[in-house]
């Protein structure tokens, strides 16, 4: 049974594990392929180009940008991310269901531009073990933590308001059975209904 494949956005605050849970909801769902983002900030730890990122210089993402090469973009924390149009669109029209780890506003372009995406938001436990998770990673200073606390305020007010659905990543697992769920669901009402009914009642049938 034919269906439109559809991107699945995941967004959350910095520190809440988003990309854990996009790299084990591909792992534990046939059909799904990671969209990796271009980005104007430097590697960081093992991060690997064209495997964590596409790291491009700010020249380089402007560029980019002139050719209308992005799907979405934006720019979060002093730093350019955007997804691939030609990319996704390949991946779609292959039906491959294409997960995006991308921030809120980037998640509300993607569904403007492709209507049946379907938008999921992690919360994390609580913000005071958000600010410890962040601290925790011995990357970031106090001023840095500072702001990216702030941006999560206002970032988790806009999934609230605006994504299709809302996790708590309380417990990993949890959180990974409930998107699963949400992926399975969105496959099934996603089918071509009239290919269907031609195919058991006949070319005739309408719905």
């Amino acid at each position: 049974m034919a269906r439109r494949a559809f991107p699945v956005v995941l967004s959350a605050p910095s520190g809440t594990g988003k990309t854990t849970l996009a790299h084990l909801l591909v792992e534990s769902m046939s059909n799904l392929q990671i969209s990796v983002s271009y980005t104007t900030r430097p590697a960081r730890g093992n991060e690997r180009d064209g495997v964590d990122y596409h790291f491009v210089s700010p020249e380089e993402f402007q560029t980019m940008i002139a050719e209308q090469a992005f799907l979405e973009w934006a720019k979060v924390h002093g730093n350019q991310y955007g997804s691939g149009l030609e990319w996704t669109e390949q991946a779609l029209a292959d039906e491959r269901d294409v997960v995006f780890d991308i921030d809120v506003y980037g998640g509300l372009q993607i569904k403007k531009r492709i209507p049946n995406s379907v938008l999921i938001y992690i919360l994390p436990p609580s913000l005071d073990e958000l600010e410890d998770r962040l601290r925790n990673r011995g990357t970031e200073t106090d001023e840095s933590i500072r702001q990216r606390m702030q941006a999560s305020r206002d970032e988790i007010l806009l999934g609230l308001k605006y994504y299709d659905y809302v996790i708590n990543n309380e417990k990993l697992d949890r959180a990974l059975f409930d998107l699963t769920a949400i992926v399975r669901t969105h496959r099934l009402n996603g089918f071509d209904r009239q290919k269907i009914a031609k195919r058991l009642l006949g070319d005739d049938a309408q719905i």
